[in-house]
Parts: C-alpha cells; structure tokens; sequence
C-alpha cells in the first residue's frame, strides 16, 4: 500500500467536451420519454415490448452518461476516482463528460497565504524569541495534495510552523559582533526559510512561492534586559568611534604644531595636550574653557 501511495501523481483521465456529453444525455433522456409516451397510445402488450425495452435502455444510458459530467472552475483541478481506484485529474476548466460512475475532488490551484501565529522559539543563544511568517503558496500536484496527505491545508500549517522554528533555532536574535543573526540577515534567513518549507511540502504537492518574516522581537520576559544590553552595546559602539577620532585628532594636531612652527614640546606637555583633546572630544558636555593670564610673580 505504502509503494501505491509513493507513486500517485497527476496524470490526464480520459475526457471528452462536455457539451458533447449532454447533448447525448439529452438525446437518449428525450429518446426515453418519446417510448413512454408511444406505450401511453399503443394497445396491445405485444406491440409494446420494443418500447419498453427502448425506453428502459435508454434511461438506463442516459443515468450512466449523466454521471460522468463535471463541470471544472477556473484555477481548479479534479481528481477523479474510479470505484476506489485513482485514474487521473482534469484541470482544464469547462464542462467535461469522464468516465461514468466516477468521483471526483476538486482542489484549488490558486495561490494563496498562510500567516502563521506568533511562535515563541528559542534561538541558539536559548534566549526566548516571537517570531512569525507569511507563506505564499500554491497547488501544483492535485492528486499529491489530496491522495498523500490527510488534509493538505493543515500539512502546509503545520510543517510552515516546524520549518520557521526549525530555521530561528538555529542563529542568534542578534549578534553583536556583525555575524549572521535573525534580525541583520532578514533576507538570507527568509531564503532558507523558503528552501527547507518547500523540501517539507513538496510531499504534498505543494510549491511555496514566497516566504518571509513578518514579526521578531525578544519575548516579553526578557525585553526590557535585552533592551538595557542594546542600549549599552550601542552606547560602547559609539564611545569606540570617538575615542578612536579623538586619538587621530590629538595626534594630527601635535604633529601640525611641530611641523608648521618652531614650538618645542616635550613629552610632559604633550601628554597634557592629548589629554586636553581627549577630554574635551570624548566629554558628553561641552567644555569650559581656562584662560592662562600667567603668574603674578
């Protein structure tokens, strides 16, 4: 049973046009009542056994006939079942006459969304995050999506679901060391998001199309703390940015003093120089100025 399964795919059932179909539905449904309505003005049992026989045939074709008409929406696919047996689909849309006594699903190949709620996962950090996608998929094997799985809608949920932890367990909310992290690498992360949700579905004859985050924070238990550590990395980021033009600035303009004048100075006063510039750079508030007037004595 498991090898029948692995093998179902889609593949084209016999069919005709389908006004073809019910014009000869029509003709022997019409055929059945014209022989009715001659055993009504004809006396005699014997003279009436060709219209009895006549009517019950043609009834009985027209019942057969009538159940192999289906009529396909735009953008829908039929699976047509035969007595438990899997023949094959119709996904041209119209009116088609199939094989009698046949069954048929319909599944939808339109393109459609799957938002997924709010997960709470833990990244490789084991710091607890929420995080949410947008699949975007269609149908693409009608006879995979209702014959190989249960319900075709919940697989794409719940493996959408198991792919988007899958995928934020693996990397850091955020690195602050400029690796690769779920908040700078947004589209790389979708990416692979995509590859490993389409692997899952394609059991189910289903294509994703797009995939990509629509929500990620820190969850509210640890927010305010990881938003204290941003703040501070971010504060020690700039401070580093300062310092370091504050040391290209002190030493540009002790070596402009030496090399534009005949000012000596020796190692004391340009510590004191460098210091100066440092604390008046690098200083949050703006600093006040000493003016030397020299000694009284």
């Amino acid at each position: 049973m498991d090898k029948e399964n692995k093998l179902i795919a889609e593949k084209p059932v016999w069919k005709i046009n389908g006004f073809l179909g019910l014009i000869l539905v029509l003709v022997f449904l019409g055929l059945s009542i014209y022989c009715f309505y001659l055993l009504a003005v004809i006396e005699g049992v014997q003279s009436a056994t060709p219209y009895i026989a006549g009517a019950i045939i043609s009834m009985i074709i027209f019942i057969i006939l009538a159940t192999g008409l289906v009529i396909i929406q735009p953008n829908t696919a039929a699976v047509v079942v035969f007595f438990g047996k899997y023949i094959g689909c119709i996904r041209q849309n119209g009116i088609w006459l199939t094989v009698p006594f046949s069954t048929n699903k319909k599944v939808s190949l339109r393109i459609r969304n799957f938002n997924s709620e709010k997960l709470k996962v833990n990244d490789i950090n084991g710091n607890p995050i929420d995080i949410a996608a947008v699949i975007v998929f269609r149908v693409i094997d009608s006879a995979k999506a209702l014959l190989d799985v249960n319900n075709y809608e919940e697989f794409v949920e719940i493996q959408s679901e198991t792919s988007l932890r899958h995928v934020a367990a693996q990397y850091p909310y955020d690195n602050y060391d400029e690796g690769f992290s779920l908040r700078s690498n947004a589209d790389e992360v979708s990416a692979q998001l995509m590859q490993e949700t389409a692997a899952r579905l394609n059991l189910a004859g289903v294509e994703v199309i797009e995939a990509r985050l629509t929500h990620l924070a820190y969850a509210t238990e640890i927010a305010s703390a990881m938003l204290q550590r941003q703040q501070a990395s971010a504060i020690l980021a700039a401070r580093r940015i300062i310092v370091d033009g504050a040391v290209g600035m002190a030493t540009m303009a002790i070596e402009d003093l030496q090399k534009h004048s005949s000012l000596e100075l020796d190692d004391e006063r340009k510590i004191n120089m460098i210091n100066n510039i440092m604390v008046t750079i690098i200083s949050d508030r703006s600093s006040q100025p000493v003016i030397n007037v020299g000694s009284m004595y």
